[in-house]
């Protein structure tokens, strides 16, 4: 128990760490590639930000543990909205300006019924991990041209400020490797202590993926969030969240598809995924609604409350 202990704390940090390396290392590449900081933001960053969830959701597959997998890609979906956002708006209120992030909205929303439908008998299978890598390029594709069409669009400017410093290609590449290979080592040791925790307590991996793996995940999202708002940078984190959720449902979920495809838990559709779409809803009505454009404490506080509700909840249970 105590060595699980151990191998969860340490994967966590080194995750958050190397993550944070990777993304900043991806973005120079790209930088020094010359691409626009809004396709950057709108691509790189946001799969750099999901690169955890992949590689966690990829090692539990492989060790025989999908479950972890599909709880991670749930449960970090959950506290991006209800831990990030509302801990974030906390701190600082939300206001939200960007027009993009209205147009990815509804796109948020297509991915998550069509993950829905493929998930709906149960079983994720081999081409249910094609289709949603399909879709995730199709996705890129539009987040794009969404992207392109405003170019005056306030998170345009957010990401040309949020852009790293110049460095050398070389040295961008030699990190980007480097946290590459800490975060499929910390992968490894979150989902081994994870594992064994979920086995010496008797819960089921699912509980385990939906908390203490989807929490660690998403550090990286937490920490950005916190600092894009200490910056004034209120849509750059509203982005992050809604591209790392797109992403998680795209690329995270197709992993235990593709790598280990079969049935999984029957709470992951009946208990987690309909708590994930509420909060969800709840992201568009607070950001985009009738009375949207800020999230103030207030509203920050029900999504954090309702992260904690939740939490309980699955205690109970467990």
């Amino acid at each position: 128990m105590l060595i699980a202990s151990a191998l969860i704390v340490i994967g966590i940090i080194m995750l958050a760490w190397s993550a944070d390396r990777f993304v900043d290392s991806a973005a120079a590449i790209a930088v020094s590639l010359r691409m626009p900081p809004m396709i950057i933001g709108l691509t790189i960053v946001s799969l750099g930000t999901s690169l955890p969830e992949m590689l966690v959701s990829a090692t539990a597959a492989i060790n025989g543990d999908p479950d972890i997998g599909i709880g991670n890609v749930l449960g970090s979906n959950i506290a991006n909205i209800g831990l990030v956002l509302g801990l974030t708006a906390l701190i600082v209120p939300l206001m939200v300006k960007s027009r993009t992030l209205k147009h990815e909205m509804p796109l948020l929303f297509m991915v998550t019924f069509l993950t829905f439908a493929l998930m709906s008998d149960g079983d994720l299978s081999f081409s249910d991990g094609l289709i949603l890598l399909i879709t995730l390029v199709l996705v890129l594709f539009l987040i794009i041209r969404i992207g392109l069409k405003d170019r005056h669009d306030p998170l345009a400017q957010e990401f040309s400020e949020s852009m790293p410093a110049k460095t050398g290609r070389g040295r961008s590449i030699i990190i980007f490797l480097v946290s590459l290979t800490l975060m499929i080592i910390s992968s490894r040791l979150l989902v081994q202590g994870a594992a064994d925790i979920a086995r010496y307590l008797g819960i089921s991996d699912l509980v385990i993926g939906l908390t203490i793996v989807a929490i660690g995940t998403s550090l990286p999202e937490l920490v950005a969030s916190i600092f894009s708002v200490l910056k004034n940078e209120a849509d750059l984190a509203i982005g992050n969240v809604i591209g790392s959720n797109m992403f998680n449902l795209l690329a995270v979920l197709a992993m235990p598809a593709l790598i280990q495809p079969g049935r999984f838990a029957p709470e992951a559709l009946l208990r987690d995924f309909p708590v994930m779409l509420a909060f969800t809803i709840a992201l568009f009505v607070v950001s985009f609604g009738k009375k949207g454009g800020k999230i103030n404490r207030f509203e920050g506080g029900l999504l954090a409350g309702a992260f904690a509700g939740y939490l309980y909840f699955l205690y109970l249970q467990a």
